[in-house]
């Protein structure tokens, strides 16, 4: 498919028959990246709703249709609400909403870092500069307003609930969380997400939950409500309590060791996590708890890199038998059984099992 980086359109408080009936038409209507502004009952202020910068991730995209056509007419912000819709390629590529980003292409959400992408080894695809260039419209389309903050919405890989993430915490970090979900994830992890940019305003991205799960739609939905009514002449108030999970860290399979899935031992070799590994997403994971199996190269399969890139796995995971255990109290997220996500991102997230409530 080929793609016109340097497009970018613009719709103003769109009518309904330019919103169409239902999301689906909605999108198939969309040609390539999309800004649609909502104009609020303040028009000095500016709020940020980006979705879709992965194409298998519907649950923005449906929530913002929602949002935008539940009442007779467009709904009336507090503030001015600017939505940016960035992989319309990938999300209507085949079927809707199937894949992350285009075949042979690259993931939009890890571009936002230029010099990090290009020496890694997506920087290698000969369609980079293009991605970058994307990446780099979005960059704008968000400063140009200068917004007071910013929602990053997205589907988690695997089944699970919803969840924050941000590179900060203050008392706007913590409320816009708590209008989606109750756990916010503090990383300092850079992939080259838009989250990691600054701004000079609070960015939060919201995992969703599962794409295919109602519940994820109606987080958003509920979530965006909140985020446009918050009164803009205060600091935002905060909705619930919100449990913080500080400082993941990536557990991921090196190159060329083969993945697999399995609901018992299969003797193969490289890595096989349990099929079932999804259900572990928040849940808890104690000591000695089983996630899959290794071959004769054990851990050496794996790594998991700290700040300061030493190799911590073994803190985390150990091998018994050729059982890959739990070596500590932890919680996942973020686990999936669709091997293209898995290795092009990582295995899961890990956080250490520990509670604190903000």
């Amino acid at each position: 498919m080929d793609i016109d980086f340097s497009e970018i359109n613009y719709l103003v408080d769109p009518c309904s028959r330019t919103l169409h009936a239902d999301y689906q038409q909605f999108l198939l209507s969309l040609t390539g990246l999309t800004v649609i502004d909502i104009k609020g009952e303040s028009s000095n202020e500016w709020r940020v709703i980006s979705t879709l910068l992965h194409g298998n991730e519907p649950s923005g995209l449906i929530a913002v249709h929602r949002w935008l056509t539940t009442e007779n007419s467009l709904p009336q912000p507090k503030a001015n609400i600017r939505i940016i819709i960035s992989s319309v390629e990938a999300a209507t590529h085949q079927h809707l909403f199937s894949h992350r980003y285009l075949p042979n292409g690259v993931d939009l959400n890890r571009c936002f870092n230029e010099e990090a992408i290009r020496s890694s080894k997506d920087g290698e695809n000969k369609d980079i500069d293009g991605y970058i260039q994307r990446a780099k419209l979005i960059e704008t389309a968000i400063r140009e307003v200068n917004p007071r903050s910013i929602i990053d919405l997205h589907n988690t890989s695997g089944n699970g609930p919803a969840f924050a993430v941000s590179t900060l915490i203050s008392p706007n970090v913590l409320s816009l969380a708590s209008y989606f979900c109750d756990t916010l994830i503090l990383s300092d992890i850079s992939i080259g997400a838009m989250m990691e940019l600054d701004f000079s305003c609070p960015v939060v991205t919201i995992e969703c939950g599962g794409s295919a799960d109602d519940q994820s739609h109606e987080a958003a939905y509920n979530g965006i409500k909140q985020f446009a009514q918050c009164d803009i002449r205060s600091a935002l108030p905060q909705d619930k309590a919100v449990q913080i999970l500080y400082k993941p860290l990536r557990l991921v399979i090196k190159a060329q060791r083969k993945l697999s899935f399995s609901e018992h031992d299969e003797s193969y070799s490289g890595v096989t996590l349990r099929k079932n590994i999804e259900q572990f997403n928040y849940g808890g994971c104690c000591e000695g708890l089983l996630l899959g199996w290794l071959d004769d190269n054990g851990l050496e399969n794996l790594e998991m890199l700290n700040d300061q890139g030493v190799n911590v796995i073994e803190n985390y995971f150990r091998m018994d038998d050729n059982k890959l255990v739990c070596a500590t109290s932890i919680k996942i997220f973020m686990a999936s059984n669709q091997t293209d996500i898995v290795r092009s991102d990582c295995l899961f997230y890990v956080v250490n099992n520990v509670n604190n409530h903000l």
